[in-house]
């Protein structure tokens, strides 16, 4: 089970952290990843991955050097951290895991999704 929270209304310009707790899963044995999903029926959107021991990560580059992607094995948690949010980012945020990174970074397939978390980007 991955249970994502740190949602919420920020201003653009502002940061947000999200995260993504697992449980029921070896957590340090798994890659994960963010994606995202616009309303108005977009489509579901790749944000960044971490492989299993953090030594490779991917990044949209829609997101780069605003997005860090993390995560704390001892708390079986990833984080993504958000800074100079834009409009553009507001979306739910979903975490995902998979033991294979290629299904999370490439693919964007993971075998385990989270129930998503609402980031409003607005005024």
């Amino acid at each position: 089970q991955l249970t994502e929270s740190g949602g919420g209304l920020v201003q653009p310009g502002g940061s947000l952290r999200l995260s993504c707790t697992a449980s029921g899963l070896t957590f340090d044995s798994y890659a994960m990843g963010w994606f995202r999903q616009a309303p108005a029926g977009k489509e579901r959107e790749f944000v960044a991955a971490i492989n299993f021991n953090g030594a490779t990560i991917y990044v949209a580059d829609s997101v780069r050097g605003r997005f860090t992607i993390s995560r704390d094995d001892a708390k079986n948690t990833v984080y993504l951290q958000m800074n100079s949010l834009k409009p553009e980012d507001a979306a739910t945020y979903y975490c995902g895991a998979d033991r294979v990174f290629r299904d999370v970074a490439v693919a964007r397939n993971p075998d385990y999704w989270g129930q998503g978390t609402q980031v409003t980007v607005s005024p």
